[in-house]
């Protein structure tokens, strides 16, 4: 058994749509990236490739490779399942929070569970998706971005 850990935070802006694991929501600002910005998936793929010893997101998906200009992350996501397949690893679980203020995130967790689970290939029930607020505190809390953390235990080689 193998675990990792993930983090993303990405800034809110005005002009943007706002991804969070997957699901389009509806607010006035959205997270500013190269890619759709999905801060909860980027934190998984993180922590997916961290529990596999396979770097980080930035090396398998960089920011300066137009492909990867606007696109899902959910399809990122998918590649790095495969990535892990070849290896030999099997994904147990993953567990995450998504730190924001606003939106309240709560009523959205399941569709995210199963957009998540859809993309690995695995259970919804391998995958946890919380989200807290930090009471107006740090940059969270006022509103200036959003962060999400992620844990994964996968096995293998």
């Amino acid at each position: 058994m193998r675990a990792g850990i993930g983090y993303d935070t990405h800034k809110l802006v005005k002009g943007r749509k706002l991804i969070i694991g997957g699901v389009d929501i509806k607010f006035k600002k959205g997270l500013l990236g190269y890619s759709d910005a999905d801060v909860l998936v980027h934190a998984i793929i993180d922590s997916l490739l961290g529990a596999a010893g396979l770097g980080d997101i930035g090396q398998h998906f960089p920011s300066n490779e137009p492909r990867y200009k606007g696109i899902s992350s959910l399809r990122l996501l998918a590649e790095t399942a495969r990535v892990l397949h070849r290896k030999k690893f099997k994904i147990i679980n993953i567990d995450s929070t998504v730190v924001a203020e606003l939106p309240k995130l709560t009523p959205y967790t399941g569709v995210m569970r199963g957009r998540i689970s859809r993309a690995l290939g695995i259970s919804p029930g391998q995958v946890n998706v919380k989200s807290k607020t930090e009471e107006g505190l740090g940059f969270t809390g006022k509103g200036q971005g959003i962060a999400a953390y992620a844990v994964s235990l996968i096995d293998g080689r």
